[in-house]
C-alpha cells in the first residue's frame, strides 16, 4: 500500500511558531503510519520561532518569503490525497487559508473542515460548499481522513458513530 499525504491547513499569522504547529503536530501523530500529515510550518521552525507572533512574510529567507510560502503552498495543497483545514477557535479571517481552500477546491482534494456549528469568522456559504467533510475536533477529522483513504481493513482506521451525521439513530445501535 502506498503513502498519503495530508496537508494541514489553518491559520498561521497572529500565532507564534509554536501555536501554529501545536495542532498539526497533534494530528500528525494521531494519523496511522500510511497518512503522511504536510505541515505548511515545516522546516521553518528556527526562523518563525525567532519572530514571536508571525505576522507577514519574511524575505531574509527563501521559505519564509511571499513567494516562498506561495508557492509551497499551493504545491502541497495540489499534490496532497486529502486536506485537513483547522478553523476552530479563529477570530480573524485566514486569507491564506481561504486561498488554499481554493486550490484544493478546483483540484477536486476532498477537505475536512474543522470548524463549530456557529459563530465562527470563516462560517460562509461558499466554504461550507467547498468542504466535503465538515467536523468539530480534530479527532474527529483524524478519523474521516483515515476512513477516506485508507482501503477497508488497512491501516489503524477508528470507528466512528455514525449517528454524528445523522445516519444511524444512536438508540438503534447494538
Amino acid at each position: 500500500m502506498r503513502d498519503f499525504l495530508v496537508y494541514l491547513a489553518g491559520p498561521i499569522a497572529g500565532l507564534t511558531y509554536e501555536q501554529g504547529q501545536d495542532w498539526r503536530a497533534y494530528v500528525a501523530a494521531e494519523l496511522p503510519q500510511e497518512i503522511r500529515a504536510i505541515s505548511p510550518l515545516r522546516a521553518k521552525g528556527e526562523r518563525l520561532a525567532r519572530v514571536g507572533v508571525i505576522t507577514d512574510s519574511y524575505e531574509d529567507n527563501p521559505l519564509t518569503s511571499q513567494r516562498g510560502l506561495t508557492t509551497r503552498d499551493r504545491m502541497d495543497c495540489t499534490r496532497a490525497d486529502a486536506i485537513i483545514m483547522n478553523l476552530m477557535d479563529t477570530t480573524k479571517v485566514s486569507i491564506g487559508t481561504m486561498i488554499e481552500i481554493g486550490w484544493a477546491d478546483a483540484h477536486r482534494i476532498p477537505i475536512i473542515l474543522v470548524l463549530p456549528k456557529t459563530g465562527n469568522v470563516h462560517d460562509h456559504p461558499m466554504v461550507r460548499d467547498c468542504a466535503s467533510f465538515r467536523v468539530e475536533t480534530l479527532d474527529e477529522a483524524i478519523t474521516i481522513c483515515e476512513a477516506i483513504l485508507l482501503p477497508e481493513g488497512e491501516g489503524t482506521a477508528r470507528t466512528f458513530p455514525l449517528e454524528c451525521f445523522g445516519l444511524v439513530d444512536a438508540h438503534a445501535r447494538r
